[in-house]
């Protein structure tokens, strides 16, 4: 039996990546355990468990099963990390510190057999400006928001950690996860999302930023697959640097509303209305743009090659009728 540990897995793409797991024969006896502070739904044939991430007692806890595989997804998004500013670091990289300790923990009590792989997802934040055209495997990460500063520390947490002999982790700098399904979030880059999902659902949507911003994208579908790859790759090949910049695409709003046009017309690219947002504006341009993952490619990791595709796996995956 493996048993694997989803830690925000309330969230879209904690679902998701639970979906992935019983839908394919990729861990040997998944048992498989949710945990969030709450789940609005959950249809899964899954254990779920609700708590505080914050809460050094709930870090225990949690270790004390020892799950072998954990997929660390808990976080706030961006925009309220931004806002709420002790919440950001309460959540985002104090609750990683309760977790890694209470791990190590359990490492020592089993006499240094036990081990996890520990998946932790962070982000492109974690770099800042000013940016090359493309960043590459070997760019500093310097970030310039709460959120991506939270993340950045993590990474550091995770090395180490893993370093030391603790866990066996790797951080994956998830690109913008678009199209989100669902009602849109706090994060600052949610209207990356909206700008497609409302109007094939016949809503309007609001577009905060000019059309010329540039952005690294991949599906929630393609999300869910790096996350299971990273679960079964051989860190050895890492040698030691255990952050990764994933595969993406990088295309300007302007491509974004063209893609929509030739998926689902004109009728739907005409509910998009430009109210520009001077905060986000603010924030999205401190973000990075393009990368060459060149690391990530030559480990296996795969996202989609068009944004033509991104719609399409939200139409197949997610528009109901």
């Amino acid at each position: 039996m493996t048993k694997i540990l989803i830690l925000g897995g309330g969230g879209m793409i904690g679902q998701k990546l639970a979906q992935r797991i019983l839908g394919q024969d990729i861990f040997a006896n998944a048992e498989v355990t949710l945990f969030d502070r709450t789940f609005s739904s959950n249809d899964l044939a899954v254990k779920t468990k609700t708590g505080d991430i914050c809460d050094p007692n709930t870090a225990k806890e949690l270790a004390s099963a020892r799950p072998d595989v954990i997929f660390h997804l808990a976080a706030i998004v961006s925009g309220q990390a931004e806002a709420e500013f002790d919440l950001g670091w309460d959540v985002n990289m104090m609750a990683m510190w309760h977790l890694l300790g209470a791990l190590r923990t359990e490492h020592d009590k089993s006499g240094g057999t036990y081990r996890p792989r520990m998946v932790f997802t962070s982000s492109i934040a974690v770099f800042g400006g000013p940016f090359p055209d493309k960043i590459s495997d070997v760019f500093l990460s310097a970030p310039q928001t709460s959120y991506g500063a939270q993340k950045a520390a993590c990474e550091l947490l995770v090395t180490d950690f893993s370093r030391k002999g603790f866990i066996d982790g790797i951080s994956l700098r998830l690109p913008t996860i678009c199209v989100r399904p669902g009602k849109a979030n706090a994060a600052a880059s949610s209207f990356f999302s909206g700008i497609i999902r409302e109007p094939l659902n016949g809503k309007d949507a609001i577009l905060p930023v000019a059309d010329t911003v540039r952005h690294w994208h991949a599906s929630p579908r393609a999300a869910a697959k790096f996350l299971t790859h990273a679960a079964k790759l051989d860190t050895e090949q890492l040698e030691g640097r255990r952050a990764l910049n994933l595969p993406g695409l990088s295309c300007t709003v302007a491509e974004q509303i063209e893609a929509l046009r030739t998926v689902a017309g004109q009728d739907a690219v005409n509910r998009i209305k430009h109210v520009p947002d001077e905060t986000i504006i603010r924030i999205v341009d401190g973000w990075p743009r393009n990368f060459a993952p060149e690391r990530a490619i030559e480990l296996g990791f795969k996202a989609e090659q068009t944004f033509d595709e991104i719609i399409k796996v939200y139409i197949e995956d997610d528009l109901h009728p």
